[in-house]
């Protein structure tokens, strides 16, 4: 598939994914790696939060979050999600859709030994989602783990990855006059081949 400037090139989405993050990193002025993230409660009633997507990978999509939080009750429930990327500076987004599932091992031990310390430690401070009666407080308790756990704080066992295996992943870069380039990939499960479509803008 060649289209304008080349910049849909390429027969594996998760390499174009790559590139165009790659290009962001270089453009966008903050947290190019950002995506609104979209899950639905028990009650089918969407919610939506910025967060941080860590890894692309061959098959999947990474990000780290508190397993305690709304976000991941919500992911936990219904085991899929999507999300949007969206980057003002290359008038480019990526939308994509799938299934979920945690990632609790090395790699999440990895990664969280890659954060500052203070990250580190404000995730074991911090119960996310829960009410917080004042910053002091919350800031007390970051004092509080800070006293017991020390200068290599362990991965908190309520807080790892999520990996989101896509059965949909959508490219869109834009047009003059609002006639817009979208290619949207399709697959019926993980490991099935992709169908390919040019959409109308």
């Amino acid at each position: 598939m060649t289209e304008r400037d080349g910049i849909f090139a390429g027969t594996d989405p998760f390499a174009i994914a790559g590139r165009w993050l790659a290009e962001a990193q270089d453009t966008e002025p903050n947290d190019p790696n950002a995506i609104a993230l979209a899950t639905v409660d028990s009650d089918g009633l969407p919610n939506a939060r910025m967060v941080l997507l860590k890894e692309i990978e061959s098959d999947a999509f990474v990000f780290y979050t508190n397993y305690e939080s709304a976000k991941a009750s919500e992911l936990d429930s219904a085991g899929k999600a999507a999300f949007v990327m969206h980057w003002k500076s290359l008038r480019r987004q990526i939308r994509v859709r799938g299934t979920i599932t945690r990632e609790t091992g090395p790699q999440a031990d990895e990664y969280y030994a890659s954060r500052s310390l203070k990250s580190r430690l404000g995730a074991w401070a911090s119960k996310q989602s829960q009410p917080l009666s004042s910053r002091s407080a919350l800031m007390a308790e970051v004092a509080k783990v800070t006293a017991k756990l020390g200068p290599n704080p362990p991965r908190p066992p309520f807080w790892g990855g999520y990996r989101l295996v896509p059965t949909e992943i959508e490219f869109w870069a834009d047009g003059a006059f609002r006639l817009h380039d979208r290619f949207q990939w399709r697959r019926d499960q993980a490991g099935s081949e992709w169908e390919v479509q040019r959409l109308n803008p």
